[in-house]
């Protein structure tokens, strides 16, 4: 793994035996134990992630709250100070750029996270947007390490670690200068697992002490240090997007099912006109959820066929360590997405039986 960026994290991954592999040009965990004991300990816990790859924006300026509103599809004009908003960047075609967490410290200063495999496009699309509105811009990426403390038991471990009162970071909002184990951090009451938990900021310098304490907090309580590979599976649960799958610069939010985050209400955004349109005309294709009905795993790319011919694609198959069953999600052709439709899955060049269920996998269990 020559090439790859390391986390400030990766010495601990090691010594805590954790399989390490190359993701978006990163050097991260794919598991420790094991993906199925990882995502039940998030499920029935904690677990925490090592997301330092993730990148984050500084916006800051007279006019970043106006710079914003154009740039992403959902309404940045309800959000209090502190807030934190999912959205979407479009291209102008109502393709996605990327989806991402608007961060609102005040109107002019906002904290846009963004995946780590799109940063240095996302930004230049940013910097390629700014225009003539009066803000700064700045990639902040390689001097801010983040993780991600998700489960039932997340707050009662951190809480042991800081004397602000957890309870008054509510769902979707932040916190600035939370002292953790003595570090200075940014706490948001955010996740991509469908449970209650937080997203832990700190300086590169100061992470590991972060990771350490809140493991050392969290042992009696079942807490684990969790790879790569349960977060895709927790994340696709909770029917949560992840960029090259559920959406892309060649599938738009409406087609992803993603209608709620694009507010066409708004005056303007990057790409407004062309979802527009799209909504107008009537979507051709829609993701869906579905279970398979004979034995066979889904998985991404698989093609998806009825009536003998191919009307669509698997965004994302596994055999939810949760519900023991194989389920999955799939962009397909508008005509065959009501409930009860049956498909098939092409697995290895045959056909296997499924059925189109609600994408609703989970009952996520956010803490309000």
């Amino acid at each position: 793994m020559e090439n790859v960026k390391k986390t400030a994290l990766f010495g601990a991954h090691e010594k805590a035996g954790g399989k390490v592999i190359d993701f978006a040009g990163w050097a991260l965990p794919v598991q420790y134990e094991g993906i199925i004991p990882e995502h039940e300990a998030v499920r029935n816990a904690a677990g925490l992630f090592d997301v330092s790859h993730m990148g984050e924006v500084d916006v800051k300026g007279p006019q970043a709250f106006d710079f914003v509103q154009n740039l992403v599809t959902n309404d940045v004009s309800v959000m209090q100070d502190n807030q934190v908003l999912y959205a979407l960047m479009c291209y102008p075609d109502g393709g996605v750029v990327d989806d991402l967490l608007v961060y609102k410290f005040d109107n002019n200063h906002f904290y846009l996270v963004i995946n780590a495999s799109n940063v240095d496009k996302d930004y230049q699309w940013m910097v390629d947007n700014k225009g003539s509105y009066n803000v700064e811009l700045s990639n902040i990426s390689s001097q801010v390490s983040e993780v991600a403390l998700q489960g039932p038991k997340a707050q009662e471990i951190l809480q042991k670690l800081t004397d602000t009162n957890l309870d008054d970071i509510k769902f979707f909002f932040c916190k600035r200068d939370v002292k953790v184990a003595g570090v200075s951090c940014l706490i948001s009451r955010t996740g991509y697992t469908g449970e209650d938990g937080f997203e832990i900021y700190a300086s590169n310098n100061e992470i590991e002490t972060v990771w350490n304490k809140i493991m050392e907090a969290g042992k009696d309580l079942g807490l684990k240090a969790c790879g790569l590979g349960c977060r895709d599976t927790l994340r696709f649960e909770a029917t949560l997007p992840l960029y090259g799958n559920e959406i892309s610069k060649d599938i738009t939010p409406l087609e992803a099912g993603l209608g709620i985050f694009v507010k066409l209400n708004k005056e303007n955004f990057i790409g407004r006109d062309a979802l527009v349109k799209q909504k107008e005309a009537g979507l051709k294709r829609k993701t869906v959820g579905f279970e398979m009905i004979d034995k066979a795993i889904p998985r991404h790319g698989y093609e998806v066929s009825a009536e003998g011919k191919v009307i669509g694609i698997v965004t994302t198959g596994y055999m939810s360590p949760t519900l023991k069953k194989n389920i999955g999600l799939a962009l397909i052709d508008a005509a065959y997405t009501e409930l009860g439709t049956k498909l098939d899955i092409i697995v290895r060049n045959k056909p296997m039986k499924a059925e189109v269920i609600s994408k609703k996998f989970l009952t996520k269990n956010y803490k309000k």
